[in-house]
């Protein structure tokens, strides 16, 4: 695997940052190209190449391409859940335009042998089931997230099918770690409220109690995310994309995770436009799939988790 060059695009959210970490630990500092809008303060960021990179800005990419060569593209620039709603026309711009250039330059520029471009839980919808989410079903998402996430899975597949672009995709729950700041995310109420119980012993949840989604804690979806990138081609048998699991919880669940460790940690409610699309996602999906095909499974449960994000953040406040 030395021989491999990485570009990561969006590399300074909250999966890009520590995905540049783990790829760094993988093929070498100097082998893992991080890039995004512009260089965060995070001191993983100095270890090794850094490109100011606009993914709308088609040239600007290919002049990358073109200067490092990278084997595997990680494509995560996107406008997430809750801020995408608040710019309709821009988060389709972005999400879609973006992965468009990234398979364009697969395609035509013969450096680039594997595409990974991350979906997520919202590209199902009120009708898909809510419990045991199968892998292929109904998909009818509500939110201008989901619906560049589906039109994006349909995309790989596609270049896949007529280009032979190798793409890999998970759909994301909702992601939990404790290296970068809750981001504008549905699911993210479950990284502020460790620092909340932390900070304040008290946390105001716009979920309501018993609205229960579907998570996954950082390093097992770093984990996932190398797996599947790592697998041989044949292993990868569905190209638009894999569902993926680690647990699923209510608010009430994890502030009682918390308590075992926090005693007078206390949880309120304050509901917001929040719930209704928590509503319209999974709360428990089926990756039976994912298990088979490439041999996921993932180390982490709620009381794992809870015990590891309280005692990293600790080290915060």
């Amino acid at each position: 695997m030395g021989t491999e060059k990485i570009l990561v695009i969006g590399s300074c959210g909250q999966l890009g940052t520590e995905l540049v970490e783990a790829l760094r630990g993988i093929y070498g500092d100097s082998n893992v190209i991080a890039s995004d809008l512009k260089k965060s303060d995070n001191p993983v960021f100095e270890a090794g190449p850094f490109e100011t990179l606009d993914i709308l800005d088609e040239k600007s990419f290919r002049e990358i391409v073109e200067k490092y060569k990278p084997t595997h593209v990680y494509h995560l620039a996107a406008l997430l859940s809750a801020t995408a709603e608040k710019m309709p026309e821009f988060a389709w711009k972005l999400n879609m335009d973006g992965l468009f250039h990234v398979l364009n330059a697969a395609r035509d520029m013969g450096v680039i042998k594997r595409v990974y471009w991350p979906s997520s839980i919202a590209a199902f919808g009120p009708n898909t089931p809510r419990y045991n989410t199968p892998q292929f079903g109904s998909m009818d998402p509500t939110t201008v997230y989901g619906i560049s996430k589906l039109s994006g899975e349909l995309y790989a597949q596609y270049y896949y099918n007529r280009w032979g672009v190798d793409t890999r995709s998970l759909r994301y729950p909702g992601l939990i770690g404790y290296k970068s700041a809750p981001g504008g995310g549905t699911t993210d109420y479950a990284v502020s409220i460790y620092h909340d119980a932390l900070q304040t012993k008290t946390h105001e949840c716009f979920l309501k109690e018993g609205t229960v989604l579907p998570m996954l804690y950082m390093p097992d979806a770093l984990k996932a995310t190398l797996d599947i990138m790592h697998a041989p081609s044949e292993q990868v048998k569905i190209r638009s994309s894999y569902n993926l699991a680690g647990m699923s919880f209510g608010p009430e669940e994890i502030a009682a995770a918390i308590q075992n460790h926090i005693p007078d940690f206390k949880i309120t409610y304050n509901v917001d436009y929040r719930q209704q699309i928590a509503e319209s996602w999974p709360a428990v999906i089926d990756d039976s799939s994912a298990r088979e095909d490439w041999g996921w499974k993932p180390d982490y449960d709620l009381d794992k988790m809870t015990a590891d994000m309280l005692a990293n953040l600790k080290n915060s406040y």
